[in-house]
């Protein structure tokens, strides 16, 4: 099939229960039904330089299951059972996901984020009691290897280190010249043992699962790291159910089943990458295109990025909107892009004016989708046999329920109706059974009171319109709130990216003395635009409609701030502005000679500004301390204040 067209397809094919639809009970089912049916199909293409794109490394169907037992019967070798965790920290290469499925087949997967600091990936892998990592060999240009040498005996649970060597994929000089730099440098600690990954993994047979395991749905397949990096790391729990269902409702609503090729650059320690092109895509035959081990972060990939895809064949892509922009600035004339079928977006909110201009630049409709760790992966998507609605996530998958409900509090008041909006609530197969940790799930879970299983809150709010797409208003820790009226983010951000001008923009609040915070916006121009902040400013009160909306500020930035995944990094800018906020109060403060002011995260708090003070000399610090806080307590931020005295 071609997805779904409307809500009423969604409903008729949920007509034949989905305990019918014979669905394979473990990723690792998944992929030996897959290689049983797809023999011939390619399942993974890699290649490591965008430079040189035409050379590849290709996988058929049995070429990943054989790979895939390998690992998994390594990792069994290695004392690998299946309530034991193996983490990788690694880029994007065809390892990962042997690692990720082979983990899973032997035991419990934790993907890692490598652009993590050393203290936060030893802190994940303590939180996930890991018995052997996965991760990289020295290598240039990256430091990884680095980074998790100098916390190995910082975690008392790790037995076995397997390294994965990308210089096996060079020839000739550049390899010899890897090895070179290499000489001398440290091999790991004291009680863990250091393994190559692949002459290890080709020691064990491919055709089997040594251990002999038989996984039910219902075991834990994966931990995935989710939220705040300090203090106990959040993890996600996944059963082996969740991704088998979601990856092939995701798959159906956008896919079918004829062997096309789907390009990936997003990275493999999140799940959409993870599970919903990788997994999604094998449990319906088509394959992927590993574009370099940083993705659509490698060097030369964006410039030859419809060159990769037409080279290929490739018939979707998957991005957030950071992709999406800068594919506008990239020329395609000349290239043939007619396999090129539909792109997919998600993980962050699309600008309603980026997918016009994409669109109208490739002929190619954008699928906005959303999801979330804590559903696996997908929840929602455009439809691709109908008519995307630019601004919407699009329709619930099926067998997956999505209701907008009012809540107080944490507490359940009702279901609200068409277009009223409210938070979204969701249940279903790929809903997760919670995290790791116990006290961490407060709050992740609403009672209905409906009969039926609890619902996820998702802390998402939204609605849905009459013919049952769902539309995305905020999320309630994003929502500027100026004297009790909240503010959608997106009120501001989209008339501000219809500007010629503006590439991106984020708005946030700045914090304000008299009613809690006013907003701002960031904006990032498009190469080549010159623009100034009065300017924009005019632009945005002329199209903004509500006055209380319309910015204060307009901050104009090379570039902004994103995640690993590339999403806008918003509590980055909120930072900026209570530490402007706050150092412009301070400079009024009598008595303080000097100062520092630094906002970071904090798990409990959200977020908490540093306030560092120095008195002037012959000023009574007791005095200089009362008129700070005085001054700094007019704002409904959380800081700390230190007042160092001047000597003498």
């Amino acid at each position: 099939m071609n997805g779904f067209a409307s809500l009423d397809d969604i409903i008729a094919f949920e007509s034949i229960p989905l305990a019918e639809r014979s669905l394979p009970a473990s990723t690792y089912a998944g992929l030996q039904r897959s290689a049983e049916k797809y023999p011939n199909h390619e399942a993974l293409i890699f290649f490591l330089q965008a430079a040189e794109y035409q050379r590849a490394v290709r996988y058929t169907f049995p070429d990943l299951l054989t790979r895939v037992n390998q690992t998994a019967n390594m990792f069994h070798a290695l004392g690998v059972g299946p309530t034991d965790v193996v983490s990788y920290i690694l880029p994007n290469l065809p390892q990962t996901y042997f690692t990720l499925f082979g983990g899973e087949a032997a035991g419990i997967a934790n993907p890692i984020n490598p652009l993590l600091e050393p203290q936060a990936l030893a802190d994940i892998m303590n939180a996930a009691r890991t018995r052997v990592l996965v991760t990289l060999a020295s290598f240039p240009k990256t430091d990884i290897w680095e980074k998790v040498s100098t916390i190995l005996d910082q975690v008392p649970t790790l037995e076995t280190v397997l390294q994965v060597d990308i210089a096996g994929y060079l020839n000739g000089f550049k390899k010899l010249a890897v090895n070179l730099m290499r000489l001398g440098k440290s091999r790991g600690r004291r009680h863990v043992q250091v393994l190559d990954f692949d002459r290890t993994m080709r020691q064990f047979p491919g055709d089997r699962l040594i251990s002999g395991r038989q996984i039910a749905p219902g075991d834990v397949a994966a931990y995935f790291h989710t939220g705040g990096t300090t203090g106990t790391p959040t993890l996600a729990i996944h059963t082996h159910w969740n991704p088998v269902y979601d990856g092939w409702a995701a798959a159906h609503a956008v896919s079918d089943e004829d062997g096309k090729l789907n390009l990936l650059g997003l990275p493999l320690f999140h799940n959409y990458g993870a599970i919903a092109v990788g997994l999604g895509a094998w449990l319906v035959g088509s394959g992927v295109v590993m574009a370099t081990p940083s993705g659509f972060r490698g060097e030369g990939v964006i410039e030859n990025f419809w060159k990769i895809l037409a080279h290929y064949h490739c018939a979707m892509f998957s991005g957030v909107p950071t992709l999406f922009k800068a594919l506008l600035n990239v020329p395609s004339e000349g290239i043939d892009l007619s396999h090129l079928e539909a792109a997919t977006c998600g993980a962050a909110p699309l600008p309603v004016e980026l997918a016009r201009q994409f669109t109208a630049k490739t002929n190619v409709e954008i699928l906005e989708g959303y999801g979330l760790t804590e559903a696996t992966s997908v929840c929602t998507v455009n439809p691709r046999a109908g008519r995307p609605r630019i601004g919407s996530i699009g329709f619930r998958l099926p067998y997956q329920e999505i209701r907008v409900a009012e809540l107080a509090g944490l507490d359940f008041v009702r279901f609200c109706e068409p277009n009223e909006s409210g938070v979204l609530l969701i249940r279903g197969p790929n809903v997760f059974p919670g995290y790791k940790e116990a006290y961490h799930n407060k709050g992740a879970f609403v009672d209905a009171g409906d009969g039926g299983e609890r619902w996820l809150n998702t802390g998402d709010i939204g609605f849905q319109d009459g013919d049952g797409y769902f539309w995305l208003t905020g999320r309630k820790k994003e929502l500027i709130i100026r004297g009790g009226h909240n503010i959608d983010p997106k009120q501001i951000e989209e008339p501000l990216a219809t500007h010629p001008a503006v590439a991106m923009a984020a708005a946030v609040g700045r914090p304000d003395p008299r009613v809690g915070e006013v907003p701002v916006a960031y904006v990032e121009l498009k190469p080549g635009a010159v623009i100034s902040e009065g300017e924009l400013l005019a632009f945005a009160e002329e199209k903004i409609g509500e006055r209380a909306a319309v910015p204060r500020k307009i901050y104009i930035i090379d570039q902004l701030p994103q995640t690993a995944v590339g999403k806008i990094f918003k509590p980055q800018l909120s930072r900026r502005q209570i530490e402007e906020v706050f150092s412009t109060a301070l400079g009024a403060v009598e008595g303080v000679a000097g100062f520092s002011v630094q906002a970071e995260g904090d798990k409990r708090l959200g977020t908490i500004a540093f306030v560092t003070v120095k008195t002037a000399p012959g000023v009574d610090p007791a005095l200089v301390e009362k008129q700070v806080r005085d001054t700094l307590g007019q704002y409904a931020v959380n800081h700390e204040i230190q007042v160092d005295s001047a000597a003498g």
